[in-house]
């Protein structure tokens, strides 16, 4: 059996918002999974949504560069905030962002291009950084977003300096509209991507990952049953909170964060007739720093202390 450490009832809580004794029982029971323990905690009514991002404690950067009507998004993480206010690693992770522009999304192959101004390649500038700075860094994860027409926009929350920081988004506008209209609607969809809670997973339905869909009818099942009504009143609820459960999460369903009031679908709709041409929400991209990354351990002495009496 898994032991069940401080760390990991600490991790647990962080992320659902439940107790710690309840932690420590989801952890128990599901033999230290902690996954199926954020289910168990869901299904019992311990927990809030558990969202990957509330896990996140790594530092490091997050990069947004548009080159034309061709953008990327880049996450280089740290070891601590320090880091990423050493203006060498932001200069590193803001080459990377434009190297990627022609390199292509893959990692592996980003490592491998001639880093600028050098004659070494990105891993051997890479391990360099990590010689200088004195800390361990990482090329996390990167993404392109290209138009054949229209415009690629790009937002920084809270930026450190330019195109830097801890939530970047790309959004891609197909449209032969005028671009100028086209990139004020794009930042502004920008914005929303960043500010939307939940976060949106997809732009349609159709595009939604099964798995979680399935994962969340089999929760909400088990939610369901532990009411201890029939089973086909059951399914019309869980059917009835799976619906809600989907549009939330597209992003084109979701209320608009700037007038709180008007749908993504049909604020593109109106977009389309103002320009008088079709308007296309391509594809987007919403990085934030760190998320679905472990935390790193503090000291959680007292709480073991609590726990254990």
């Amino acid at each position: 059996m898994t032991a069940i450490t401080a760390g990991l009832v600490r991790e647990l809580r962080e992320a659902t918002g439940a107790g710690m004794m309840d932690c420590k029982k989801a952890l128990t029971e599901n033999n230290g999974d902690m996954e199926a323990a954020t289910d168990w905690l869901r299904v019992k009514g311990l927990s809030k949504a558990a969202k990957k991002s509330d896990r996140a404690a790594v530092d490091g950067l997050v990069a947004v560069k548009v080159d034309g009507m061709k953008g990327s998004v880049l996450e280089v993480n740290a070891e601590t905030d320090f880091v990423a206010r050493n203006e060498s690693f932001q200069e590193f992770v803001s080459t990377l962002a434009s190297l990627t522009l022609t390199s292509g999304a893959d990692v592996a192959e980003l490592n491998d291009q001639q880093y600028p101004g050098v004659n070494r390649s990105v891993a051997e500038e890479l391990a360099d950084k990590i010689a200088t700075i004195g800390e361990n860094m990482n090329i996390r994860r990167s993404k392109i977003l290209e138009v054949a027409d229209g415009v690629v926009v790009s937002y920084m929350h809270n930026p450190v300096v330019d195109g830097l920081g801890k939530i970047g988004v790309l959004i891609a506008l197909e449209s032969k509209g005028e671009k100028e209209a086209l990139a004020s609607l794009g930042k502004q969809l920008c914005m929303h991507v960043a500010a939307a809670d939940p976060v949106p997973a997809a732009i349609s339905e159709a595009e939604l990952d099964p798995a979680i869909i399935e994962k969340e009818r089999t929760i909400l099942l088990e939610q369901a049953r532990e009411s201890g009504r029939p089973e086909e009143i059951i399914e019309k609820m869980v059917e009835g909170r799976l619906a809600k459960f989907k549009k939330e999460l597209c992003l084109m369903d979701q209320v608009f964060v700037v007038d709180g009031e008007t749908k993504i679908s049909d604020v593109l709709s109106k977009s389309s007739k103002d320009l008088g041409q079709e308007v296309t929400l391509k594809a987007f991209a919403r990085f934030q720093l760190g998320e679905g990354m472990e935390k790193k351990e503090d000291d959680f002495a007292a709480e073991v202390a609590a726990m254990a009496s």
